[in-house]
Order: structure tokens, then C-alpha cells, then sequence
């Protein structure tokens, strides 16, 4: 059933991609077909074409490896000086297409007649733009709709009253002996133990006052040494009381608010305490939020997604280190679509339940919100403005755009249209560079994938 489950998470997570890419790609063909531009190709996917139909002028298909997409648009370069203006260099919106397309320097598309003013480079410097952004618009906004669906239905996690049991010590054993012997053989059962206490049990009370968080679980056992006290616990919905008897130990001092006491040193002090076994952790609930508050946490994740996007080069350093030197992976650290799927199938074996909650429902609500981060990521990544990534087309077009109105402004003949592919020399460098992180993120996600608690 595990293995089942977890396969389900990753097939949820990989049809969520496809239909993403799907979806940009058709955030380019709609536009474009508006403008007039044709397009020969629709494809989801890249590799081999495993099913394709031409419908008009425009083939679709499916191509063997779903984790990409291009629509081909006739035209997209203006032709070089002294070239055959009737042919125009192929190209499409794919950011490793363009790159293969480019490669083949014989690549090129005779116009069919009545194309001469269906070609992309023609088009007015707003079309080109809009064609450009619709498919990172389209990314941002199935993200909207998805996180929307999400806080309006099913809401936002956040803290609650009381606290969580993390884990339970099954015995009494000092650093010494843990050391010579890690198992529990002929040693005493915490209190924790003996009284049945489980990980994943609430904390109710404890010796009759309400515990709100988890620092109130050391502050009310502390002064507890050889008292039985009785403990109200919740379990799967369940109210259950248990008796302990807290017993005396040397630990690390805390505050009431749960920080580290320190002496003049700047060493955490060590004190004799009462001790109960058990390590907690907050509370996690679900709370709706109304659709006014749809904007700003929309506004906030895409904050979010646009500071993690500009880590990327320094985190990349600490993926290296982990990858090859055994370190540990940092939980913000960048994955691959690997990496994002082991994380899918993990949630839906109930692996991150602590995380996410057990119920399937709370498990479906996290692969819709990482469906829906992952648009946002999309959005946000493709506005870069560089070739091949949309955001360099886009950059091309209102530098067209400033240099027509310049010479306009100053009563110059029109410098005609930009040719962004003079710049391929940067996109051979960033799609070299996406396809070296990419490699080194899966490889990554292999050896060394990111723990969330699982």
C-alpha cells in the first residue's frame, strides 16, 4: 500500500508538470494564432514525437520526455543580412529547442506565399510581448487559481494551541552508556514510556493547566521530580489521561519561552530537572482565508519565489558539497523535478505526515500547493532576461521597441527589426549552465536528497 501510495504522489506531481507546460506552451499558441503568426508545431515534452495529429496549419504532439514544451512559430529571427528573405532560420519558444534549432546551421523554413506578414519578427513590439509573457502569465496564473482553490477551501497551516509529541526516549541512559551501548537492555523506562505516551499525541494538560505550546511542557514538568501528574493527551481525535512520574535528570536549561539559557561563556548552563522522556513540537492546524486575502498572500509567495530564484548560484555552492562531499543538504537547498517527486511520493506514503498532516486530504492539499508553487517558479524563472528563456525574447522586443522610438523621436529612418539572435552565444552559455545544474540537482536528489523530516 506504501509503495503504491507513493507512486500515486509521484504520477499526481508529474501529470501536475506536464499539464503546466501544456498549458505555457499554449500561453505562447493563442496569441500568436490571434496576431496572425503561424505556427507549424505545438509540442509537450521533448525527445522523439511519441503521438502527433496536424490540425490546419499547426502539428500537436506528445514527445517522449514530458518535462518541457515549444510551440515553432515561423520566423522568429529576422534574416541575416544578404540571406534569402523567402526562407526564415527555424526556431521556437522551447528553451533547449532553440538551442538545437540554432545548432543546425542549415535550418532553415522557405515562407509559403502569403506568409511574408505572418512572420513573428514582423509584428508590432507589443504582440512580440505579449506572445512572449503569455506563457509565464499562463504559469502565473493557474499558480493564482491553485493557491486561491487552496486558502479559500482547505486554508492556510499555521500554529495552534498546544503541543505535539515529536518523540519519545524509550529509557534512562547517560552519554556513557548510550556510547558503549545504544540499545536499552537492562535500563529504565522513561516516565514517558511507562505511562504509554506516543509520538504524535497531543499535549493537552499537564497536572491540570492548559498547555499552549511546547515550551509549556518543560516549564510545568521541571518542577515535577517524583510527582505523579496526570497528563491529558488527544489521540486520533480521542481524549486520553495517563499518570507519570517525572524523575530527576541532568539537562540543558531553558527559559520559559523555550530558549537556551546561557552562562558567561555563552555555553548553554546544565541543570538538575525534573524529565519526562519526550521531545515536542508545535501544534499544526488549517485555517480558511477569505478571498480578500488572496492577493497578498499571492504578492507573498511570489516574494518568496523571486528571493529563492536569485540563491540559486550561492546555493548551488551547498548542493556541490552535499552531492559530492557528504554534507548536509540545506532544507531550502533547490531540486530538481526528481527531488520534487520523491518529495510528492514521500507526502502520499505518509512519510512527512508530522509535516503535512495524515489525512488524505491534507496530503492532496499539499501536492496541489506544490503544483502550485512550482507555476510560480515557472513564472518567475521565465522572466529572466536572457535567451533562451522568454524573458530574453521579451527583452529583445523592448529593446526593438526603445530603438525604434529613439530614432523616431529624433527624426532617424527606422533601424528596422532586433535580432535577438545575436545573442545565442548567451543562451549557448545558459542553457549550458541550466543543463550542468540540472544534472548536478539530479544527481543530488539521488545521493543526497533533502530531508523534511520524514
Amino acid at each position: 500500500m506504501t509503495v503504491l501510495a507513493y507512486i500515486v504522489g509521484v504520477l499526481v506531481l508529474a501529470f501536475g508538470v506536464a499539464a503546466s507546460i501544456a498549458l505555457h506552451e499554449i500561453g505562447h499558441l493563442v496569441p500568436a494564432k490571434k496576431f496572425g503568426v503561424r505556427v507549424t508545431q505545438y509540442m509537450v515534452g521533448f525527445g522523439p514525437t511519441v503521438l502527433s495529429r496536424r490540425r490546419g496549419e499547426t502539428e500537436y504532439g506528445i514527445k517522449a520526455i514530458p518535462l518541457g514544451g515549444y510551440i515553432r512559430m515561423i520566423g522568429m529571427f529576422p534574416p541575416r543580412a544578404g540571406e534569402d528573405p523567402s526562407m526564415v532560420r527555424v526556431s521556437s519558444t522551447g528553451r533547449f529547442s532553440q538551442l538545437a534549432d540554432e545548432a543546425r546551421k542549415a535550418s532553415l523554413e522557405e515562407l509559403r506565399p502569403g506568409d511574408e506578414n505572418r512572420v513573428f519578427y514582423r509584428l508590432p513590439v507589443l504582440r512580440k510581448i505579449i506572445i512572449m509573457l503569455g506563457g509565464p502569465f499562463m504559469n502565473f496564473v493557474i499558480g493564482t487559481v491553485l493557491l486561491t482553490i487552496l486558502v479559500t477551501a482547505h486554508g492556510l497551516q499555521s500554529v495552534q494551541e498546544g503541543a505535539r509529541v515529536a518523540s519519545v526516549a524509550q529509557c534512562v541512559k547517560t552519554v556513557e552508556e548510550v556510547r558503549s551501548d545504544p540499545s536499552c537492555t537492562g535500563a529504565a523506562d522513561t516516565p514517558a514510556n511507562a505511562a504509554g505516551i506516543l509520538p504524535e499525541d497531543e499535549i493537552r494538560s499537564i497536572d491540570g493547566q492548559a498547555v499552549k505550546s511546547s515550551a509549556d511542557v518543560g516549564r510545568l514538568i521541571r518542577p515535577r521530580v517524583d510527582k505523579p501528574t496526570e497528563i491529558v493527551l488527544l489521540r486520533d481525535g480521542v481524549e486520553k489521561t495517563v499518570t507519570v512520574t517525572p524523575i530527576l535528570n541532568t539537562l540543558p536549561a531553558y527559559d520559559d519561552q523555550g530558549q537556551p539559557i546561557l552562562d558567561a561563556n555563552g555555553e548553554q548552563k546544565i541543570i538538575e530537572t525534573g524529565y519526562l522522556g519526550v521531545s515536542s513540537g508545535a501544534v499544526l492546524g488549517y485555517e480558511t482565508q477569505p478571498l480578500t486575502a488572496v492577493p497578498g498572500i499571492v504578492g507573498e509567495s511570489l516574494w518568496r519565489t523571486a528571493g529563492a530564484v536569485l540563491k540559486i548560484p550561492q546555493k548551488m555552492v551547498g548542493v556541490w558539497n552535499a552531492a559530492f562531499s557528504g554534507h548536509e543538504r540545506d532544507a531550502e537547498s533547490p531540486m530538481s523535478v526528481v527531488g520534487v517527486g520523491r518529495v510528492a511520493g514521500d507526502v502520499s506514503a505518509g512519510k512527512l505526515d508530522g509535516l503535512v498532516g495524515e489525512s488524505w486530504s491534507d496530503k492532496a492539499w499539499f501536492l496541489v500547493m506544490l503544483i502550485a508553487s512550482l507555476n510560480f517558479m515557472l513564472f518567475v524563472f521565465n522572466l529572466i532576461p536572457l535567451l533562451p528563456l522568454d524573458g530574453g525574447h521579451v527583452a529583445g522586443a523592448v529593446w526593438e521597441g526603445v530603438k525604434k522610438g529613439w530614432a523616431k523621436l529624433r527624426g532617424n529612418p527606422d533601424p528596422g527589426h532586433v535580432d535577438v539572435a545575436k545573442a545565442l552565444p548567451v543562451a549557448y552559455a545558459v542553457s549550458l549552465g541550466l543543463l550542468v545544474m540540472s544534472a548536478l540537482l539530479i544527481y543530488a536528489d539521488v545521493v543526497n536528497p533533502i530531508n523534511l523530516g520524514g
